[in-house]
């Protein structure tokens, strides 16, 4: 029988200063004003942007909220920035209140605390992201079923005997 090992014993050790993500994400969620799904839903129905941060496999593989801006995390910071060239229409100043929905509200904290650092300071997150949104009966799309291929159609040769 081999002895059982303990798992954080392999861990390296972290470089001076490093911060692990737990510690990570408990300072950003400090810092916001985080809103649980009807909060979310109110403040979406009063002109907030709600900003779906998820990848497109798992908007389909999960469901949407109608009318949220799918914009994916990897481009978050420059669609939102209002000093960026590439940023969207609605990043028109540092006031607007931006929601973020991930699948299951950690990464939209990382996400939200990242937009508040380019300044737009009423930037927050759903807690417990789409799963406790769609949990609370709050209104979703999907998700959309996967496309299954054709059956492909018989070969024309299909029945006929060769000679």
């Amino acid at each position: 029988m081999m002895p059982q090992t303990d798992p954080a014993a392999h861990c390296p050790v972290p470089p001076p200063g490093s911060r692990g993500i737990d510690e990570i994400l408990h300072a950003a969620r400090a810092r916001l004003d985080r809103l649980d799904p009807e909060q979310a839903h109110l403040a979406y129905r009063t002109g907030a942007l709600l900003v779906d941060i998820r990848p497109a496999a798992q908007r389909a593989a999960h469901g949407t909220v109608p009318g949220a801006l799918a914009v994916e995390r990897n481009v978050l910071e420059w669609r939102f920035d209002p000093r960026c060239p590439a940023r969207l229409p609605q990043a028109v100043g540092y006031d607007l209140p931006v929601v973020v929905l991930c699948q299951e509200g950690y990464t939209s904290s990382l996400a939200a605390a990242s937009l508040q650092d380019l300044g737009l300071f009423r930037a927050t997150d759903v807690i417990g992201g789409f799963a406790a949104w769609r949990i609370a009966g709050l209104p979703v799309l999907g998700p959309t079923p996967p496309i299954r291929p054709s059956t492909p159609a018989p070969p024309a040769t299909a029945g006929r005997v060769s000679h």
